[in-house]
């Protein structure tokens, strides 16, 4: 059966890290581009960072070098980074699969996860 799961969250203090992983299985993990993305209690989710199927990466202005999104296909697991984080970056991350950017933009799946809560307070 097709699965998704998110794995890294936790509760750390500002200017902390955290590494967030996504593990696909089930689907062909090498056919669609994967982007994270996160959402905070009323409000709508947002892109954080994606990347394409030839590796090419994009990150919303917010993340200002601060996240860096990898992938291992071979695992079939995408990754996110993060670094210094800030009280803001709190909230429920998840990953999602799509054909094309244009579906991630317009959060229109193939695929997503639960989700894994970061949370950031001193």
């Amino acid at each position: 059966a097709a699965h998704v799961q998110e794995s890294g969250g936790g509760s750390v203090q500002p200017g902390g890290s955290l590494r967030l992983s996504c593990v696909v299985s089930g689907y062909s993990y090498s056919s669609y581009c994967m982007a994270w993305f996160r959402q905070a209690p009323g409000k709508e989710p947002e892109e954080v960072a994606g990347i394409d199927r030839d590796g090419t990466t994009r990150y919303a202005d917010f993340v200002q070098g601060r996240f860096t999104i990898s992938q291992d296909n071979a695992k079939e697991t995408t990754y996110l980074e993060m670094n210094n984080l800030k009280p803001e970056d709190t909230a429920l991350y998840y990953c999602a699969g799509a054909p094309n950017w244009s579906a991630l933009q317009k959060h229109i799946y193939n695929y997503r996860g639960q989700g894994t809560q970061v949370t950031i307070s001193a």
